[in-house]
């Protein structure tokens, strides 16, 4: 997410803040990703002014998106809309798919999504746990990796659809992979980059946009957990505009 919006967005200022102390979210309850979405949400407005919120993870946009709509003065964007909003245009069958963390699909959220939509579309959704974790070993093209998404992309290849959603932000780093295994006529959908132009659509808007004329923006990365994990992880995912890596701690 934060790559996406760097490259469309290069001249807003980023923070990014990685709750690596308590990832990851999607076996949790999603009661409980709801309450560290908040935390997380207040931390951004008090500690650094931000002047809108997105919330790029898939489980925290089902769990809290409303309630934190509800809550804070800024606007917050979520990566679910946008991303199914792309998905029903992509497809050529009428049969689409969603992939997504074990919490994201039992929430029901992009069902809903889906269905807000009015598209006349069926729908296939899988949890892929296991994924994340390759990802975050540096491992998306294994055997291993290989034989996992076969079998977890085993029920949106037999519902025959024509565009899968990649409903985590981790997911599009194993993209070959699951196009092997889907095959090429089928459309990669990343959430990512469809918040990311939903992210420039709603500064404009709002006249909340950064003037290009400014300068460059910076970019600055928070991590809870350990940072020097999170600093290799993220220099590999995101590139070198990830330089210091800041700690923070939650209050006991």
């Amino acid at each position: 997410m934060a790559r996406a919006v760097i490259d469309l967005l290069p001249a807003e200022h980023l923070v990014y803040l990685g709750d690596t102390a308590r990832y990851p979210y999607g076996p949790r309850p999603l009661g409980e990703v709801r309450a560290f979405a908040g935390q997380i949400a207040r931390h951004l407005l008090d500690h650094h002014r931000a002047k809108c919120l997105v919330v790029a993870c898939n489980t925290a946009s089902a769990a809290a998106l409303d309630e934190l709509r509800a809550e804070v003065e800024v606007p917050v964007l979520g990566v679910i809309e946008p991303g199914t909003r792309a998905l029903v245009s992509a497809t050529r069958n009428g049969r689409v798919g969603v992939i997504a963390t074990v919490g994201t699909i039992a929430s029901g959220a992009y069902q809903r999504a889906v269905a807000d939509t009015g598209a006349d579309v069926e729908l296939t959704c899988a949890a892929c746990p296991g994924f994340v974790e390759f990802v975050e070993r540096g491992d998306t093209s294994s055997d291993q990796v290989h034989v996992l998404a076969e079998r977890l992309l085993a029920p949106v290849r037999a519902a025959r659809v024509d565009a899968l959603l990649l409903g985590c932000t981790h997911y599009p780093f194993l993209a070959r992979t699951i196009s092997d295994v889907m095959g090429r006529d089928v459309v990669l959908v990343s959430s990512a980059d469809e918040t990311a132009f939903e992210l420039r659509s709603l500064l404009d808007a709002t006249g909340l946009a950064r003037d290009p004329g400014t300068g460059p923006g910076r970019h600055h990365f928070l991590s809870s957990g350990d940072v020097a994990w999170f600093a290799s992880l993220g220099r590999r995912m995101l590139g070198p505009e990830l330089g210091t890596v800041e700690p923070v701690t939650w209050p006991r």
